[in-house]
């Protein structure tokens, strides 16, 4: 069944997960409900602890839920086989991550080109796509570099090409500035705010720092494993601070 266009296409409904340690049990999510738009940037804040990095990986299904349910693009996680749920993540969902997980032997192009060729897409690279992604990530001139030769913040742009050269329907960032200094944070997360205006992405970021969380259309405060309140956000890059004049190599 193809999902509507106006449908959610994230839906997290009664979503729980426990861990076990021996006897005891540890609710790590406990109950959250709520949905993400097509289109629309939401960012889930909340401190260390509060849930918020299993709730990432209950919605990219690289675990599975204790019960509730996820539906990504109108499909449940909860129906799938492993194998399927493999398929779903390569196609349809990119994932940016605090750590760069970059292959220190290959070029930042190979490392991209890796990344495409195990996302299952039949059609090849679209290389004038990747062009215009790594000029609007300033990074066009740094792909025949290995990752020791690349700063940080040049690591994680090159990491969001990474994410999105397979044009997935919703990129899910954790914590992607969590390794980078404030000139570089606020140019990292200015570039994921106008790349989900420019095409059109869904993005869902999990994040300790609410100004980061304010550049999101909605923010959702998660503490004790629950969503606790939500409020709209600044829905602009605008509410960062100016652009830096120089990102720190």
């Amino acid at each position: 069944m193809q999902p509507q266009e106006n449908s959610p296409i994230i839906q997290a409904e009664n979503l729980t997960k426990v861990y076990h340690t021996g006897h005891i049990e540890v609710p790590a999510v406990r109950g959250a409900t709520f949905n993400v738009a097509r289109g629309e940037f939401v960012a889930v804040v909340g401190p260390s602890g509060s849930g918020k990095s299993t709730l990432f990986y209950l919605l990219g299904g690289l675990t599975r839920a204790t019960s509730g349910s996820v539906h990504i693009d109108g499909v449940d996680f909860a129906q799938l086989n492993d194998a399927e749920r493999t398929r779903l993540r390569k196609r349809r969902i990119g994932f940016v991550f605090q750590r760069f997980n970059l292959l220190p032997t290959l070029s930042a192009m190979g490392n991209i080109e890796v990344a495409y060729s195990i996302s299952g897409h039949k059609e090849p690279l679209d290389h004038v796509y990747l062009n215009s992604l790594s000029e609007k990530l300033g990074v066009a001139g740094r792909m025949k570099h290995r990752p020791s030769e690349l700063s940080g913040g040049e690591q994680q742009r090159i990491a969001i090409a990474r994410a999105l050269v397979s044009r997935p329907a919703i990129v899910l960032a954790d914590e992607p500035t969590g390794n980078l200094d404030t000139k570089n944070s606020t140019a990292v997360l200015k570039m994921l705010r106008s790349l989900t205006d420019d095409l059109g992405q869904t993005t869902l970021m999990i994040t300790h720092n609410p100004e980061a969380a304010a550049i999101a259309d909605r923010i959702l405060h998660m503490r004790d494993g629950q969503i606790v309140s939500v409020e709209k956000g600044g829905g602009s890059a605008n509410v960062l601070p100016a652009e830096p004049e120089a990102i720190v190599s």
